[in-house]
């Protein structure tokens, strides 16, 4: 299992990191998406940072596995913003699961790691 769990870990910070490198970045295709959502472009920003942020997380917990859920948490908020997002516009189908998936993806990762919200940061 811890195989798995570093397996996917790496993943995720994989995505993460390219997903908000490529929304700071300003690429179309995120651009598109957030004018699609009805959300204004600083947001897509703000976005890539919390990414950011939480893959910078689940980086740190290669050598503190306490993070690896707090990370999670954090990153599962994301997702599930993200979708809820996806919901108030009426999107289909297929344009709404991607985050439903990360997010099914991270509370794997998180539940797995539940110890780690007392030990965090000690």
């Amino acid at each position: 299992m811890i195989v798995l769990s570093i397996v996917l870990q790496s993943l995720l910070v994989a995505y993460y990191v390219f997903s908000g490198f490529a929304k700071l970045a300003g690429v179309k295709y995120w651009v598109d998406i957030f004018n699609n959502l009805r959300l204004p472009q600083w947001f897509r920003a703000v976005t890539g940072i919390v990414q950011l942020l939480g893959a910078a997380v689940l980086i740190w917990g290669y050598w503190n596995a306490g993070a690896i859920a707090w990370g999670g948490i954090w990153l599962g908020m994301t997702m599930l913003a993200a979708f809820l997002a996806h919901v108030r516009v009426k999107d289909s189908f297929g344009k709404s699961v991607p985050p439903v998936v990360f997010l099914v993806l991270i509370v794997l990762l998180t539940v797995w790691h539940t110890d780690g919200l007392t030990n965090a940061f000690s």
